[in-house]
Order: C-alpha cells, then sequence, then structure tokens
C-alpha cells in the first residue's frame, strides 16, 4: 500500500497536524518538530505529546506512515565550529521530540560545505555527526535526503549517500529519503519508462533499497541536471504525470511516507486522490 501525504506547517497544538492531514485525505504526513528556520525552540507540553498521539492513533496514523522534517538551518558539515555543533545539539532535540511522540524517522538535508572544504571531508563529517546523534539519542532513524546539487549542498549523488551510510556505526538507525524534484535536478534521467528503471536500478546497485525511508515527491520545473531546486505541482514540470504514475505502481516504493511538498496547497488534495488512483489501477 502507498502512504500518499504532504508537508504540514500547521500552527500549534500538535494535534492539529494530523487533523489536517486528514482532512486532505491524506495516508502519512510531514512536518517539522520546530520552528523550520531555528535551532530551538519551546519545548512541548506533555499535553499536547498526548494529544498528538491520541489524535494518530483515532485518525489511523502510525509512525511508519509519519516522516518529519528538520529544522532547514541545520548543517552537519558546517565548516564552521559554532554553527556545526549548534546543528548537531538540534538535531539530537528534534530526534528526542520525535521520540517523545512515538515517531521513528528524521528526515535532514546533508548540508552545504559553504565552499570551505571539499566533499569528500564533508561527507566524513556528515558522517561524523549522524553518528554522535545517534550516540546521544534512542530509537529514532535519521533519514539524509538527498539534494539538487544548488550552491555548495553535497548529497546531490548517490555516490555521496552511500559513503555517508558506509560511515555510520548503527546500520539500523540510518535511511534515505529520496526527492524526486532534487533527484531530476541532479541529472538523473526519469524522463522515458526505460530511463525511469535504469535509474532506479542504479539507486539499488549504489544505495539499495533497503535504505528507502521515505520519498518526497515533487515535480521539477527546471532541466534535469539543472541543479537548480525548484518544485512544480505534479504532472506540471519535467518529470509529469507518466513519472508519478510508473511510481505509484511499482510496489518498491510500498509502505513508506511519500510526502508532497508542491508549491501548491490548493492542489494538495487533488494531488493527493489523483496519486492514490494510479497506484490503485496496477
Amino acid at each position: 500500500m502507498k502512504y500518499i501525504g504532504v508537508h504540514l506547517d500547521v500552527a500549534p497544538p500538535l494535534a492539529a497536524i494530523p487533523e489536517a492531514a486528514k482532512t486532505l485525505g491524506a495516508d502519512a504526513f510531514s512536518f517539522c518538530p520546530i520552528d523550520a528556520r531555528r535551532y530551538t525552540d519551546k519545548h512541548y507540553t506533555q499535553h499536547d505529546i498526548e494529544e498528538f498521539k491520541i489524535a494518530c492513533e483515532t485518525l489511523g496514523y502510525k509512525a511508519d506512515m509519519i516522516l518529519p522534517h528538520a529544522s532547514l538551518i541545520v548543517n552537519p558539515c558546517s565548516p564552521d565550529a559554532r554553527k556545526l555543533n549548534l546543528s548537531r545539539m538540534s538535531l539530537i532535540d528534534q530526534m528526542k521530540r520525535c521520540d517523545s511522540l512515538g515517531l521513528k524517522m528524521l528526515n535532514f538535508h546533508p548540508g552545504a560545505t559553504l565552499k570551505e572544504m571539499d566533499e569528500s571531508n564533508a561527507i566524513k563529517l556528515v558522517a561524523a555527526s549522524i553518528n554522535y546523534i545517534l550516540e546521544h539519542t534512542m530509537n529514532v532513524c535519521a533519514v539524509i535526503e538527498n539534494t539538487a546539487g544548488q550552491g555548495s549542498n553535497i548529497g546531490y549523488d548517490f555516490r555521496h549517500i552511500a559513503e555517508i551510510l558506509s560511515l555510520v556505526d548503527d546500520k539500523s538507525r540510518i535511511g534515505v529519503c529520496i526527492d524526486t524534484c532534487h533527484a531530476n535536478a541532479a541529472g538523473y534521467d526519469f524522463s522515458t519508462e526505460e530511463a525511469f528503471c535504469k535509474t532506479w536500478e542504479l539507486f539499488d546497485n549504489i544505495i539499495g533499497f533497503k535504505y528507502l525511508k521515505g520519498m518526497h515527491l515533487n515535480d521539477s520545473m527546471r532541466n534535469t541536471g539543472s541543479r537548480i531546486d525548484r518544485h512544480a505541482p505534479i504532472g506540471k514540470g519535467i518529470l509529469g504525470k507518466e513519472f508519478f504514475s510508473l511510481l505509484m505502481k511499482d510496489s518498491r516504493f510500498d509502505g513508506i511516507p511519500l510526502i508532497l511538498e508542491t508549491p501548491d496547497p490548493t492542489l494538495w488534495k487533488l494531488e493527493i486522490e489523483w496519486l492514490k488512483a494510479q497506484s490503485n489501477n496496477k
């Protein structure tokens, strides 16, 4: 079964998040455990935690349907020692928040070199950050997201992610989230059914489907290999409806959260309905 959902920025309380997802007909959802532009935020109250858990249970959302997204400011390979420490402490805090809510995953970007170190050293630093974070948390899986390769971001190449995975000590608590717009922007070809099959075969050979914990479903405004991250509504970009139809019919993407981050919230309900229809029409 496909768990199709959306990333929600919903005002408190926490219980409003699964409630908002349900109104859209979503089987999954994502949210940021803290303000997306901050390293820290006010602590959850026990009341809010319990209300969130009750809402998820009542509405049928299990932990494997929910893929929280860490704040965007964190940089696990920051060349600035102070910001690196802030990023690590923030990710530890956000992992603990997820654990308190009964959730099992936290998705984050691998970071950027800011052109102050080479990619090889940045990859090693990301892995060191993840090892540190996992040592200071329990239960929650660290999920690395691929990037478009904009600026000095690392993680746009499947080989970057594979190397990070190889350097993480606890393989049971590490995974990958593939953003479809980012993959297209980074140069991975999905333009035909043959290209679709070849690219996912390449992913499996380099990273492995066993590490795939979730996906971000976004069409792309920019051409393949542009290295520019510009999301488009489903079927209104370079990837097109055929790509998403193939994805929905592919059983390798069953049982993981497939999260829309498309730019027009007024289309989310329709996008979810269309994707579900493709999944049911195998």
